[in-house]
Formats: structure tokens, C-alpha cells, sequence
């Protein structure tokens, strides 16, 4: 190929990355990588297209090849981290940012990534200083500002990490991933109705889109039933009915006294309620999950999840988590909401699997009226008489499936088996195993399973009381 070829083919090659063609430039970066195996130009660019693709083995080989020509170059020594994050090896993608700032102190998107993967590592003050440093070269950058948002809070600076989020929402109203975390931070201080008011905004700005790709059968299943119960076209905008506070209380809090004596002297701590909700709360609460476009999230065992980011978040649900606080004291003492959502169910799939949750207390209860569930002996919840070991972490207490149910059958557990009824809430250690019990309800939009999620602290701050 002669110069003037190749030099056109460079040109289409960058013209194809730049505007989103990817698989053009690949097919051209590939062509120029044939005639220049050398190029330090040719190595560079495809590497970079190769992260983006997130064929991290790949590209570490290309950037290798290209930093063993120009090993001064900050921005190969950059991608060279993202690939080496891309393929799990944090500590060495840590020290990879390290070399491009060595080379180019002013590289903000460098200390941002950096920052992220201190954080997610743990190193929450390493974490803070790169984010600081982000911001004393563009004080404007509100993804740093973000960041060192959830930075502040992992290590408790509550009132920092807000006063972070504020500044990062001044300089962009609509940035929904801030309106997300200072909504959760809210939670931390208490002040759960702004905190789902801030979720609410995300949930409104997009935050989280549904995943690429056809929605799975069970959940074009439900989309229809529900289209056809609210009537009209759906455009797949969020969608919210009611869910406004009531005037009066939303728990019947009559043998609240009796329910907290017995919370103290279970074991494992577990206390069932009956009549949780007043009428008027459960009829709230019942329009708002039939009549908003929130479920969202499909999970592979055949149910629906909504969470806050969603929609799940009106004023309703914050007089309900403030109210367990008040009326139960002895059970939820100093803890913060934490986290909700609610699952719907389609009863010709399973339920949730064995699991545990990060929290201290968790609160699960339903609301689809028991003319639905065709079986008044199951359909609830088993629990299981063991905590989830101290040295599991999330991803291990909270998915491995196989690990859980070996730990269970070698430590002899046994499992209580509570029943579904409507208005029923079980309230449990967070740290006991759990899974749903089989579930057999009607056909139909309006008799499908619904059952809400509230956690409140922390696993650690669960274990310490």
C-alpha cells in the first residue's frame, strides 16, 4: 500500500472511531496494525478502541507493544490502567494512574479513576486526595465533585459529602447520578422524606435506563397486563399514581409495646406483625404500586424489582419508614433507613433465592390481598436460624447461592416458615438467611405478589448492638 493509501486509511480509521463506528475502525485499525506492527500511532489507537469494546486482554497487549515505544506518553500509560481495571487487577490499575499522573499531574480524568477504584478499594483518604486534586485543577468538575460526595460519606463526614453534592447539583441541576447519592445520604441524617424527594429527581432525570437489549418474557408479560389494567400507550416514561402521606398515622401501633417485648426476647430475632398497615395507608400504597410505572428492573428467577432510583420513592414510603422508627424504638433504636424497594412476582417462576442483606434490621411485608395467593400455608418468607459469617462479604452472603446452602446444611440451621397473609410484616435480623417460600397466586395484573423491602444501618452496627 502506498503512502497516500495508507495515510487515507488512518483518516477513515480515526473518522470511524470518533463518530461511533467501532466496528469500521477496528476493521481499519486492524489493517494499518498489518502494514506498522511498530507504530507506537497504530498500537495507541487500537488499544484505545479495544478498552472502549471492554476487551481488556487485548488491549493490555496492544498498549504494551505501544508504551515499549513512547513509555512517556500519559495517555497510553491511562488506558493501560482502564484496561488493567477491566481485567480485575485494581492494585495494578491503581499504580498505572499513578504513571500517568507521574508523567502529566494535570490529567483530571486519571485522578478521577484513580479516585474511584481508592474508593472502591477501601482507601477512602487516598480516594479524597485524588478527588481534591481533580477539583484544584477544575473546580467546575462535577463528576469529582460527585465522587469525593461518596467519599465524605463512607468516612462519615456526612455534613461534607452533602455540602459536596449541593455544589456539584449547583453547577448541574440535572445531574441525576448526585440526586441519587445525596438522596441516600439524606437517609444517613434522617431526613428520609428529602431523601426519596432526591431519588424522586433521579428517577425522573433517567438515572436508570433499562439495559440494552429485548426485556425478558416475564417482564413483557407483566408491561402488558399493566397496559391493559392502566388503559392508554406507554411511552416508557416514569409514571407515578398517589402516594401521598396520609393525615393520620400509617402503622397500627396498638401492641406496638407487646411486639417489642417480644422482638427482645427472640431468638433468632424475628418478630411477625398482623394488620401492619392502617386501611387507609395500605390503600395508598397498594394504588401507587398498581398504578406507577416503576418496575423496572427484571431479575432472572421471574420477578420485578422497583427501587428508589425507579420511582419508588414518594412521600407515602417516607411516613411508613419514619413511623417504624417512632413506633418501635427498641427495634430499629438509632438506625437510619438505609435502603427499599419492592419485588412483584410472576407465580409460573420462582422467587428470590437464599440471601442475606447489608443492613442491621429488615423489614419485609405485603400488601396483594389474600384472595390471590392460593395457598394460606406458603407463599411468605423462610427464614433461617443462622447469621451470615462475619468474614463473608456482600457478593458472597448476597448471591453465591451454592456457598449458602453448604454453610446452612453444615451448621444444622433451621428455617421458620412464615406464611403470606396481606398486611403482614416480618421484621429480622438483616444478617439471618432468607429466601421467598413457594409461591402460588392467581393469574392476573391485580394478584400478583407484591411484597415492600425497608432496611435500616448497617450489618457491622447490627452486630455490635
Amino acid at each position: 500500500m502506498s503512502a497516500p493509501d495508507l495515510q487515507q486509511l488512518r483518516a477513515e480509521a480515526v473518522q470511524c472511531h470518533q463518530s461511533g463506528d467501532l466496528a469500521g475502525a477496528e476493521i481499519r485499525y486492524a489493517q494499518i496494525l498489518a502494514l506498522e506492527p511498530h507504530s507506537f500511532t497504530a498500537n495507541h489507537l487500537f488499544g484505545m478502541l479495544r478498552t472502549q469494546q471492554g476487551r481488556g486482554a487485548e488491549a493490555l497487549a496492544l498498549l504494551d507493544r505501544a508504551l515499549a515505544i513512547k513509555p512517556d506518553h500519559p495517555g497510553a500509560q491511562y488506558l493501560r490502567a482502564n484496561a488493567l481495571l477491566q481485567l480485575g487487577r485494581k492494585e495494578d490499575a491503581v499504580a498505572g494512574y499513578g504513571r500517568a499522573l507521574a508523567l502529566k499531574p494535570d490529567f483530571p480524568e486519571a485522578l478521577n479513576n484513580r479516585g474511584n477504584l481508592q474508593q472502591s478499594l477501601g482507601r477512602h483518604d487516598e480516594a479524597l486526595a485524588s478527588y481534591d486534586r481533580a477539583l484544584a485543577l477544575n473546580p467546575g468538575n462535577v463528576m469529582a465533585l460527585n465522587n469525593r460526595g461518596i467519599t465524605l460519606r463512607s468516612l462519615g463526614r456526612r455534613e461534607e459529602a452533602l455540602a459536596s453534592y449541593d455544589q456539584a447539583l449547583s453547577l448541574n441541576p440535572d445531574f441525576a447520578s448526585a440526586h441519587s447519592n445525596r438522596g441516600k445520604l439524606l437517609f444517613d441524617l434522617h431526613r428520609i422524606d428529602e431523601g426519596l424527594a432526591a431519588l424522586r429527581r433521579a428517577a425522573e432525570l433517567g438515572l436508570r435506563p433499562e439495559p440494552p437489549g429485548p426485556p425478558p418474557p416475564h417482564r413483557l408479560r407483566h408491561d402488558r397486563e399493566q397496559q391493559d389494567y392502566l388503559g392508554g400507550t406507554d411511552d416508557g416514561r416514569l409514571s407515578l399514581e398517589g402516594g401521598e402521606r396520609i393525615a393520620g398515622p400509617a402503622l397500627n401501633s396498638a401492641d406496638a409495646a407487646a411486639i417489642s417485648e417480644r422482638w427482645r426476647g427472640s431468638k433468632p430475632q424475628l418478630v411477625v406483625i398482623d394488620n401492619l398497615l392502617t386501611a387507609e395507608a395500605l390503600a395508598g400504597l397498594r394504588r401507587f404500586c398498581l398504578g406507577s410505572k416503576i418496575w423496572r428492573k427484571a431479575f432472572d428467577d421471574g420477578y420485578l424489582g422497583a427501587f428508589p432510583e425507579h420511582g419508588f420513592a414518594c412521600p407515602l414510603l417516607a411516613q411508613i419508614a419514619e413511623e417504624f422508627r417512632a413506633v418501635f424504638p427498641a427495634i430499629f433504636g438509632a438506625h437510619p433507613l438505609h435502603n427499599l424497594w419492592a419485588f412483584k412476582y410472576d407465580s409460573t417462576l420462582s422467587g428470590i433465592n437464599v440471601h442475606a442483606d447489608e443492613a442491621a434490621v429488615n423489614v419485609n411485608f405485603w400488601i396483594t390481598p389474600d384472595e390471590a395467593n392460593l395457598d394460606p400455608a406458603s407463599g411468605g418468607l423462610k427464614v433461617w436460624d443462622v447469621d451470615a459469617p462475619l468474614d463473608w462479604d456482600f457478593l458472597k452472603f448476597n448471591g453465591d447461592v451454592a456457598a449458602t446452602r453448604d454453610f446452612l446444611r453444615r451448621s444444622g440451621a433451621k428455617s421458620i416458615t412464615v406464611p403470606y397473609r396481606a398486611n403482614r410484616a416480618v421484621i429480622f435480623d438483616s444478617d439471618l438467611f432468607h429466601e421467598t417460600d413457594r409461591i402460588a397466586f392467581k393469574e392476573g395484573y391485580l394478584n400478583r405478589r407484591i411484597n415492600v423491602t425497608l432496611l435500616y444501618g448497617r450489618r457491622e452496627a447490627g452486630r455490635a448492638a
